[in-house]
């Protein structure tokens, strides 16, 4: 039996567990947005059913797959030990972004239609006119 990372990591599983999260499809729904035969639509599926990823009822002749979120569940609560890592990485790359942001905005020529968040404290005099 596959492990859960192999069963994910496989493309097309990816796009057919993409698909379910906004609704339930049936396997002509799944095949036909993704433009894959049947066979490996239904081949997939059974990989994902047996892994416990997603679980179907039947609606006449067809069968509607929906996602099952305990497997998913399962995989939050184990990436949660690794989430500080990336964390700090993503709120480093935020302080990175609004740096390159404010030395953009100080380059601005001046006169430019956008305002900088540069403060000048110089004060601008006239000459006096002459009498």
């Amino acid at each position: 039996m596959e492990s859960v990372f192999e069963i994910i990591a496989e493309p097309n599983r990816r796009a057919i567990l993409s698909l379910l999260v906004s609704s339930q499809q049936s396997v002509g729904e799944i095949e036909r947005q993704l433009r894959m035969p049947q066979p490996s639509v239904s081949k997939h599926l059974r990989v994902l059913r047996e892994a416990g990823f997603v679980e179907y009822t039947v609606d006449a002749q067809r069968r509607l797959y929906r996602l099952n979120p305990e497997p998913f569940q399962e995989l939050n609560a184990w990436l949660a030990q690794f989430r500080r890592f990336w964390s700090a990485h993503v709120d480093a790359l935020e302080r990175h972004l609004d740096r390159m942001d404010l030395d953009r905005m100080d380059q601005r020529p001046h006169g430019s239609a956008t305002p900088t968040k540069r403060k000048t404290k110089e004060k601008t005099t006239r000459p006096k006119p002459r009498t």
